[in-house]
This record gives structure tokens, sequence and C-alpha cells, in this order.
């Protein structure tokens, strides 16, 4: 099964667990690093998470992963906080986070600019409008290379 089409299904499994659980998923990937391929569902809520939170979905969701085996080969199973500084992505991201600082790198400089921080005002399919030194910015997610919740100290650790 390609990755996607597992991730999806590992998704459906965890998120009426996570609703149970009064968990938000945030997402859920495949991801190939060196010789190991990791399965991550990241979590979330309101106030953040722990890790009895991360042990509670952890439990059941492998004896799903078990009964289902969605996933073909081996992989090492994670359960974890997308972090503070974490990618929007899916259109639940975006909607989720109106009314939060983001920080907006495009693939290609505009209007001479790489990147800029401001307040996700609004979402639309492959549209996000920023509110940046009050005026609003329009952005066409294709454009961008990311689109993360801006956090000051990831945003300085990356200047030095």
């Amino acid at each position: 099964m390609a990755d996607s089409k597992a991730a999806a299904a590992v998704r459906k499994l965890a998120e009426p667990l996570c609703e149970e659980l009064g968990l938000f998923l945030w997402d859920v990937k495949l991801e190939k690093e060196g010789a190991n391929r990791y399965l991550r569902v990241y979590i979330d809520r309101d106030g953040g998470i722990s890790i009895d939170d991360c042990e509670a979905l952890h439990r059941p969701l492998d004896k799903l992963l078990d009964e289902y085996d969605p996933i073909d080969g081996s992989y090492i199973f994670e359960v974890c906080s997308p972090g503070l500084a974490r990618r929007l992505e899916r259109p639940e991201h975006f909607e989720v986070c109106i009314g939060d600082e983001v920080r907006v790198r495009y693939i290609r400089p505009k209007d001479g600019e790489k990147e800029f921080i401001g307040t996700l005002k609004s979402f639309s399919p492959g549209e996000i409008t920023v509110l940046r030194d009050g005026e609003e910015v329009n952005v066409k997610l294709s454009e961008t290379a990311f689109v993360k919740l801006y956090d000051d100290a990831d945003w300085q650790a990356e200047l030095q």
C-alpha cells in the first residue's frame, strides 16, 4: 500500500479514538528516515498535550494497527505533539488556527520578500489571508514553501 494510502487508513482508525479521548488528530505521517520507516500520529488539544495523552492513544491504536495491518512492512510507531511551530497543511489546520500568528515562507521571493509573520485572518481552499502591519495579504498556498504557527524561539534559532 502506498504511504499516503496507508496514512489515510491509519487516520480512519485514529479519528474515533481521538474523539473519544478528547484529542484533535493533527496529522498522520508515514516517513522514511535512513533505513527506518516511522508512523507518526500527531495529536493536540486545547491547552496542549502530555505524555499521558500520547500513551492513552498509543495503546488502543497500536492494537488496531495490529488487527487491521494497514501498513506493508515494518515501521516504528510514535504518537506525539505537532510542536509549537507546527506546519499548517490541511484545511482543518488553517481553520483551527484563525486568529493565531503564522510564519509564511514563499517558494520564490514575492514583492522582494521570502517570508513574513502575521495573523491568520481567513482560509479558503488554496488561499489564506494574513493580517500584517494592519494590511491584509492574500497568499496562494501553491506559492508557499510552508505556513507554520509562529514560534519566536524557532524563528530566532534559524537566524543564527
